[in-house]
């Protein structure tokens, strides 16, 4: 497969691993009330923090860690280093 077959290729699962997850974050709100979460003790007093919002963090930490890893991939493809078979 040629350089440019794996770039498109590499291009579409990124985008399929945002779509995921942005869908999954938009669902995970959708469904869970507003009250539902968990409180952070600070030094400042209590902090809520709902879990749809969580959800949303931790989809959209997933897509750029996803993200990261293909490039660095890609990258380390270029100059010649690959994973052994």
């Amino acid at each position: 497969m040629g350089i440019l077959a794996q770039s498109v290729q590499l291009g579409l699962r990124i985008g399929i691993v945002w779509a995921a997850g942005i869908l999954l974050a938009v669902a995970v709100q959708a469904v869970l009330p507003d009250k539902a979460g968990l409180t952070l003790y600070t030094g400042q007093g209590p902090l809520f923090v709902p879990f749809s919002r969580l959800g949303f963090w931790t989809c959209l930490l997933a897509a750029l860690t996803v993200t990261a890893l293909v490039v660095i991939r890609a990258m380390l493809a270029d100059i010649g280093l690959r994973p052994p078979p």
